[in-house]
């Protein structure tokens, strides 16, 4: 019966415990038994364990006595970090309850703002957690009118728990059946489903993760995808307990899985509806909106043999993860390749390191740059996803960079110093207002390009690890920008161009070509380094050549002698600079790229 499901997700800010806490509603349902537990038992990526962070959201269905009644609660993981808020954006849509889990002893945090907001916009119920009370300096009432001064929860609704000790879990789940209302779905009506992710298993095909709005889906029945318009029967469904679970029917309010023999994942669409096939099919819903991808750079496999293997993975990876995109291309110096775009660099560094430990694929991966919009002479607006793409300084009316909304909270010591490194990154002050007696919110808008590199690692630093920082994307502003060239020997280095501030070219040029000249090996002619806006050179290096002393043979006598070999000598390194080739290998590269964005 539907009105004996409750579905809910535990929304909250990086390290605050909700993986934790998952597994001792595990524990108290009895859903794992003692013997199978393991700590974060929903964190099943190898990365996500060597991490410590959820990355994937996950799903599970328990089982909870209170009384006679039997009630089925269920459970969708989520990620805490910026990067991952297209994977929270999803599960909030499945479900009609939140618990909003808050540190108590470092309370609300950027994040967790961000998170209460949207599961406010979907409607939820929220139910306010306050987590690690077993903590010798935890100050859960301070906590608790934090939450109340920022979010407007009510101090006394606030439900306290360890999810270390397992304290307060059993009241947790009471909470849980009183506070979260059940599904409205109608069991008997058509079937209607959402598709909320999907992963892909070497024997049975795709399996497809559906949370059932309205109606029922049984073994051996027909369905329909309405957005791929692809039918199929269902072989086998089940619930996640948190192992697949085969199961006769899935009922509207349950969430589970189908799979149909769908040979390829890209066959199913992440925010799909699921129907029955002919004119009596439901509504689509609405599904989500699509990620916008703010950060890209180019992978390319370090042995130019493994390309096939690495457009493999790619496409894998891409199917489990709609968030993440990539197309062909190449480079002069780097050779075939993918240019690939990202939700933010923690998305960045996961993909590379999931493509790395899974497909054992050696990567060398390009500076990250963000999205720039362009207005050329002719009024037209050009989407830019890669340095190489700006035209020259003369075809740009306007060059426009993506603005993103900064929210920082700091405790009031650290004010100064998150202001004063806002600002050095071209940050304007929106807001400033205070959650409680020691910290404040500080509100800026900032360009993008400052704050993916290394902004967030900054604010860590100045505030000793309290600062947190969350963002999201406002538009794109005009700025003065260019497009900033590495020329070896007269020629363009594609994959190290970078867009930058013009007030910063000069700077970045100079440490880029100081950089490179320490790690190009010298030739038997000298190789001129130089950094350059259009035709217009604003830095340059001078990588000396190997000499051979051809007057070693000559001693005294005529003068004229020693200068007609050295002439000699010269013209020669002339023209074999003429047709020489430099080489760049891959060792200077991935030097330049590490610390040239930073230099």
């Amino acid at each position: 019966m539907s009105s004996k499901i409750r579905n809910f997700c535990i929304i909250a800010h990086i390290d605050h415990g909700k993986s934790t806490l998952a597994d001792r509603l595990l524990e108290a349902t009895g859903t794992v038994t003692t013997r199978e537990m393991k700590e974060q038992v929903l964190d099943d990526l190898e990365l996500e364990r060597q991490r410590g962070i959820t990355i994937k959201a996950r799903a599970v269905a328990m089982k909870f006595k209170q009384g006679k009644e039997t009630y089925e609660l269920n459970l969708i993981d989520t990620p805490g970090h910026v990067d991952f808020q297209y994977e929270v954006s999803r599960s909030l849509a499945c479900c009609e309850g939140a618990l909003l889990l808050v540190d108590a002893f470092q309370g609300v945090e950027a994040q967790t703002v961000a998170n209460a907001y949207a599961a406010m916009e979907h409607d939820l119920k929220i139910i306010p957690v306050i987590n690690k009370i077993d903590l010798t300096h935890a100050r859960p009432e301070e906590v608790a009118e934090e939450m109340m001064n920022s979010l407007g929860t009510d101090p006394d609704e606030c439900v306290k728990v360890s999810a270390k000790t397992g304290e307060g879990v059993a009241g947790l789940l009471d909470a849980i059946v009183e506070g979260v209302p059940p599904p409205t779905g109608d069991p008997n009506a058509t079937l209607q489903a959402m598709v909320f992710d999907s992963n892909y298993d070497d024997y049975r095909g795709a399996i497809t993760y559906v949370r059932v709005m309205q109606g029922t889906v049984r073994k051996g029945q027909k369905i329909r995808f309405l957005r791929a318009g692809t039918q199929h029967d269902v072989v086998d469904l089940g619930q996640f307990v948190p192992h697949r679970e085969a199961c006769e029917e899935l009922i509207a309010g349950q969430v589970g899985y189908l799979i149909c023999n769908i040979k390829s994942l890209g066959d199913v669409h992440i925010g799909d509806t699921i129907s029955v096939p002919g004119d009596k099919a439901a509504e689509p819903l609405p599904g989500y909106a699509r990620p916008k991808r703010m950060v890209y750079c180019g992978l390319f496999p370090s042995d130019g043999q493994d390309f096939s293997e690495l457009r493999d993975a790619l496409e894998r990876l891409a199917i489990n993860d709609p968030s993440f995109e990539f197309e062909p291309e190449t480079s002069d110096a780097l050779g075939f390749g993918f240019r690939c775009g990202f939700l933010g660099l923690l998305h960045m560094e996961i993909i590379q390191q999931r493509l790395e430990n899974e497909a054992d694929i050696d990567l060398v991966q390009t500076a990250p740059n963000v999205t720039y919009e362009i207005i050329d002479k002719r009024g037209e607006t050009i989407t830019i996803h890669k340095p190489q793409d700006v035209p020259d300084p003369g075809d740009v009316e306007e060059f426009r960079q993506p603005i993103v909304r900064c929210n920082v909270i700091v405790p009031d010591d650290f004010i100064g110093a998150v202001m004063k490194l806002c600002q050095e990154r071209r940050g304007i002050q929106k807001s400033q207002e205070y959650l409680g007696m020691q910290r404040a919110m500080l509100t800026y808008d900032i360009p993008l390009a400052e704050v993916v590199y290394d902004l967030h690692d900054k604010i860590k630093s100045c505030t000793k690890g309290y600062g947190t920082l969350d963002y999201e994307m406002i538009g794109y502003e005009p700025a003065d920008l260019c497009r900033l060239d590495i020329l070896v020997n007269g020629k363009r280095v594609d994959a190290l161009s970078v867009v930058c501030n013009k007030a910063d070219a000069d700077r970045r040029g100079r440490a880029v070509a100081k950089k490179l000249k320490k790690e190009i090996e010298r030739h038997m002619f000298e190789v001129a380094v130089q950094a350059a806006i259009g035709s217009r050179v604003i830095a340059r290096e001078t990588v000396p050549a190997m000499r051979k002393n051809v007057t070693a043979k000559c001693y005294g006598g005529d003068i004229t002698r020693k200068r007609k070999l050295l002439q000699k000598q010269k013209e020669g390194k002339k023209r074999m600079k003429a047709i020489g080739n430099v080489e760049i290998s891959q060792k200077a590269f991935m030097a330049v790229l590490s610390d040239g964005e930073q230099a």
